[in-house]
């Protein structure tokens, strides 16, 4: 029924412009948008051009009085901080949008488009599009001065060190500084014997940096500062702050034997335990019941123990007989099983070990093992005296070893590769010290490859020298661990031409 009723049709109601006499939705001026914006230009006072102060160094903007804004050319920072600056202005009109206007990125100008809207002629509301352009004008901020004056003068430093003879730890770290752009303040990063020196121009930026570690290493710290200069007129203090960071000289793989207070408060762990991964946090594995604990730094430094054996001990074992006694289990998200097997020194024949070990699911007879040899070391630890009646194992196996298998592949390249800190080196130590670094690191990359935990944090990228003729060459069918491609990030490098032609494109 209601398809049959008549409607009746509505029609917009039009009246004529007073200027121009077209037809047109009727408003309060009585006037068309055209004859409007001849009549009344309400972009009318306010600025078209500005001038904003620009650091070339750090690519930052001066906000007055004496703030610096670090921001990318189009990004929405400097869009706030552009419109911003017109903020006099903007108070007589009501801001709809605003948006960048493409220029050359070299012409020293920043454009923006502008949509405004003003209440006009009898309350008739008309909105308006105008570009304001603002000069870029180069002017150094107080930090790059500084620098450029001299590049070594510093406000804050931080002393990293470790007290061990390896510099596996840092290795680790530079990767985690560089994933996190956490030295990206620092000015100067020096390498010294057992750490690095970080020196940054600002205390606030060493303070970020020391908060970093702290989430990544168990560290302890300690700050002092000295007074560099003092202005009795205005009463104010120049000073030089350092903040002298240690990591806990416990790294992973170690051999330790836990205090009895230690051993006793974590459930009477071990007390000969090894350390699976070190994080803020110590984790602990007794290798003969497959028990876990963790160490927080507070607990750690409270006793401040070292390691019984560490890593540059570890000896190599030919895997004579494995045999199976316990299911696999899950500790921690690593996979364990309990076997007993037959070893040997690589070295020496003369004496066969029989001993209990957790790498029963990845060792079988014919492979090699790296372990701490118990039986031959001479041990002279003060927590180790201090258990009586302690039945100590004649070895304790650590890992799997590859060594004889990646002979075959010794020079080859890797598919992958990663970044490094550019860092000061410290060329007195002669070429011994050079060796012994490439040796450690090439120990690390190692390690990598063998342990996907600890490249999980990681950024590896690919290596555009390595070829594809290699890449089958190398998998010949051996188990040598190896990193797979879909890990790998690509490895971005523009230059500047490059990356102006791709802006033309765009």
């Amino acid at each position: 029924m209601a398809a049959n009723m008549f409607v009746v049709p509505q029609t917009k109601g039009t009246v004529l412009c007073c200027k121009c006499g077209i037809l047109m939705a009727p408003n309060l001026a009585n006037m068309c948008v055209t004859c409007l914006r001849s009549e009344v230009d309400i972009t009318e006072g306010l600025r078209k051009h500005a001038t904003i102060m620009h650091c070339p160094e750090c690519d930052s903007y001066l906000q007055p009085p004496r703030t610096w804004l670090k921001a990318q050319l189009e990004s929405k920072e400097l869009l706030t901080y552009c419109v911003k600056r017109l903020e006099t202005d903007l108070k007589k009109v009501r801001l709809v949008n605003a948006e960048f206007i493409w220029t050359e990125p070299h012409s020293k100008r920043i454009k923006v488009k502008l949509k405004v809207q003003k209440e006009v002629l009898n309350g008739a509301i008309l909105e308006q599009s105008y570009v304001v352009e603002y000069v870029l004008q180069d002017h150094m901020c107080e930090s790059c001065t500084r620098f450029q004056a001299n590049p070594d003068q510093w406000v804050a430093s931080v002393q990293l060190r470790q007290r061990v003879s390896h510099r596996r730890t840092f290795f680790y770290l530079e990767q985690l500084i560089l994933k996190h752009d956490a030295a990206i303040h620092a000015i100067k990063i020096k390498q010294m014997d057992q750490g690095i020196d970080f020196f940054f121009a600002n205390k606030s930026h060493a303070s970020k940096f020391v908060e970093f570690l702290d989430k990544v290493a168990p560290t302890k710290r300690r700050e002092s500062k000295q007074l560099v200069s003092h202005d009795p007129k205005n009463n104010s203090y120049n000073y030089k702050y350092t903040f002298s960071v240690e990591i806990s000289p416990i790294c992973r793989e170690d051999l330790i034997c836990l205090p009895p207070r230690v051993a006793v408060s974590l459930g009477n762990l071990g007390p000969l335990v090894i350390c699976t991964k070190v994080t803020n946090n110590i984790a602990l594995l007794d290798p003969l019941t497959l028990r876990q604990c963790f160490l927080d730094p507070d607990q750690y430094w409270r006793y401040s123990f070292k390691s019984l054996l560490g890593s540059r001990q570890l000896v190599e074992y030919d895997v004579f007989n494995v045999e199976v006694v316990s299911p696999e289990f899950n500790v921690g998200g690593s996979k364990y099983v309990m076997a007993d097997v037959e070893v040997a020194r690589v070295t020496d024949y003369g004496k066969l070990f029989y001993v209990r070990t957790h790498l029963g699911h990845i060792l079988k007879p014919g492979d090699r093992a790296l372990g701490y040899d118990l039986y031959g070391a001479n041990n002279n630890d003060n927590e180790l005296d201090k258990y009586q009646n302690l039945v100590i194992p004649e070895v304790i196996l650590i890992k799997k070893s590859y060594e004889e298998k990646r002979q075959k592949k010794r020079g080859k390249p890797r598919p992958w590769k990663l970044k490094s800190l550019e860092m000061e080196l410290d060329e007195s130590k002669g070429r011994g010290y050079e060796e012994k670094m490439d040796t450690e690191y090439e120990e690390f990359l190692r390690d990598l490859e063998e342990n996907p935990e600890l490249r999980f944090n990681l950024s590896l990228y690919r290596n555009k020298d390595y070829q594809p003729s290699e890449m089958a060459s190398v998998s010949d069918g051996d188990d040598v661990p190896s990193v797979p491609l879909e890990e790998l990030l690509a490895d971005l490098e523009l230059s500047e031409e490059e990356d102006g032609d791709d802006i033309m494109k765009d």
